[in-house]
């Protein structure tokens, strides 16, 4: 017996997309049939995903490129609102979620906040991988990437612990944020975000107090 898989795939290059699509179509098993709708930005994606509620005929798997333009409201800014909206509206579809970020604190964000049954980095990505992710995200989930997962063991063998706010303080160092910057971007006061700073040169134990090094020796620890 068929077994019939809707699928929304989400990217603004088409190309992309019809290699994605291609490999799903060439890979797939002789007992599955696909149904493959595409949406090149969040708008389109919103559309597809309102249909197939009202239709009740949801999506069983979504692939989801983070890197996407804001819808035309604003409301949403990018493919990780999208994956957060499916999560609402579409509670049973499994979502793969495809990017070439590869830092610690985005990745380590979208599997906290979308727990994601796959997980691909776009620079690991080959037609086999993403043939085998959408079987095991079909049958057994989770299937994350080898950059997401070394991410994820860096993480759990590291015996340092830290809160989400010291992970975004991290990571605006990391992209260059000043630290009388931090503050607007973090809801602390300047004082507050000093204080954290201080906090994690003594984890990290970075003695010079240059926030070079201790972008550098969370990186080493997988944190950044």
């Amino acid at each position: 017996m068929n077994q019939k898989i809707k699928i929304l795939m989400i990217d603004d290059h088409p190309m992309i997309i019809e290699g994605y699509q291609n490999t799903l179509l060439f890979t797939k098993k002789e007992t599955q049939e696909l149904e493959i709708d595409i949406a090149n930005n969040c708008d389109e994606a919103i559309a597809f995903m309102d249909k197939s509620v009202e239709r009740e005929n949801p999506y069983h798997v979504l692939f989801v490129d983070i890197s996407l333009p804001p819808s035309t409201d604003g409301l949403m800014t990018s493919g990780e609102d999208l994956a957060a909206y499916a999560r609402k509206v579409l509670p049973k579809s499994k979502i793969i979620i495809l990017t070439m970020f590869n830092e610690s604190f985005r990745i380590h964000n979208i599997i906290k906040t979308i727990d994601p049954e796959g997980f691909l980095i776009k620079s690991d990505l080959t037609s086999s991988e993403l043939a085998s992710a959408f079987q095991a995200v079909l049958n057994n989930p989770p299937f994350y990437s080898g950059t997401v997962n070394s991410f994820i063991r860096k993480a759990i063998t590291s015996d340092i612990v830290i809160d989400e706010k010291n992970r975004k303080i991290l990571h605006l160092l990391s992209q260059g944020v000043k630290t009388k910057n931090l503050a607007s971007h973090l809801d602390l006061s300047l004082s507050a975000v000093e204080k954290r700073k201080k906090q994690l040169r003594e984890i990290f134990d970075v003695q010079d107090g240059q926030d070079e090094t201790l972008v550098s020796a969370a990186k080493n620890k997988g944190f950044v």
